[in-house]
């Protein structure tokens, strides 16, 4: 098979397992609670990458002699970002629909290069800033503005789209200087996990028999969703370019939205579908803008 067919199968596959994980994570609170659906999701997700690990870097990273204090010091801040964006994400969805989680979670994908602007002093292409623009009109649209609830639980999803971002960002980083992917994913999930639980043994009751309730959610949330389809985006990213896998991952937006239509009966109306074509345009858009400026300008 041609290695850009097969990156791309890899691709478009997570980008379908993390759409449709959010209907296992608004049909897995039933018995649960947020915090320990988010925890329990990442401890799964650390056990399914960890036979990985031990197959493909394990050797190598006992080879390595970076510093550990370094290290020590990316995995909290990288578990603390995915532990954040998981359980604000994951309390939304007591508050608002699986289409509206989905959507304004694709938002870290124009989030990224501003907070890179303003953090990092990274030069942004100005394509991003009417996709900022176009993405907040699409959110007026996607939200229920005379619903309170709803409004809470989207202002969570975008808060958790910001974790999302600086999650990114701190990936990238940490890999320049680490450069084993497989083993950032598996132990940013047994970080995150660890946070999480915090909350979660504090807040919530946990008991084994209480989680075997929600095993199937837990299951597709926690190994496919983060186990598996890290896997397939490490694949995915392998012959492609970083704009056109964006704008594939991004597509876990419309994937939530029409399961959450066909499986939980949350009915989209034109304004919805309306909201979700503006931000989806934004953010594919924001990507494909400085890439064709590259080719006709050869500049950024």
């Amino acid at each position: 098979m041609n290695k850009k067919l097969f990156s791309l199968i890899c691709a478009v596959s997570c980008s379908f397992i993390w759409g449709t994980a959010f209907v296992a994570q608004d049909m897995g609170m039933d018995y649960i609670g947020p915090y320990t659906f988010a925890a329990s999701r990442l401890l799964l997700g650390f056990l399914a990458l960890l036979p990985f690990f031990f197959i493909f870097e394990y050797k190598k990273v006992k080879r390595d002699r970076s510093s550990f204090k370094v290290l020590a010091i990316y995995w909290f801040l990288i578990g603390f970002t995915l532990a954040a964006g998981n359980a604000l994400q994951q309390i939304s969805l007591l508050y608002t629909d699986v289409a509206n989680s989905a959507v304004f979670t694709v938002l870290y994908v124009v989030i990224v290069p501003v907070l890179s602007y303003f953090f990092f002093s990274k030069k942004i292409h100005r394509s991003v800033w009417p996709s900022v623009l176009l993405c907040l009109i699409g959110g007026l649209f996607l939200s229920e503005l005379n619903n309170i609830r709803v409004r809470f639980g989207d202002t969570l999803v975008i808060i958790g789209a910001f974790f999302w971002a600086f999650h990114i960002i701190l990936i990238s980083k940490f890999l320049k200087i680490f450069n084993y992917p497989i083993t950032i994913a598996t132990f940013q999930c047994l970080t995150a996990s660890i946070i999480s639980f915090i909350p979660a043994f504090t807040f919530e009751y946990i008991s084994f028999q209480v989680l075997l309730m929600e095993s199937k959610e837990l299951l597709y949330a926690g190994v496919l969703s983060s186990g598996l389809a890290f896997m397939l985006q490490v694949y995915g990213q392998q012959n492609l370019s970083p704009a056109p896998v964006a704008i594939i991952f991004s597509m876990e937006g419309v994937f939530g939205s029409i399961a959450a239509w066909l499986i939980l009966d949350q009915f989209l109306n034109e304004f919805k579908i309306f909201g979700i074509i503006i931000i989806l345009f934004a953010v594919i858009f924001s990507q494909l803008a400085p890439l064709y400026d590259k080719r006709k300008y050869g500049r950024d």
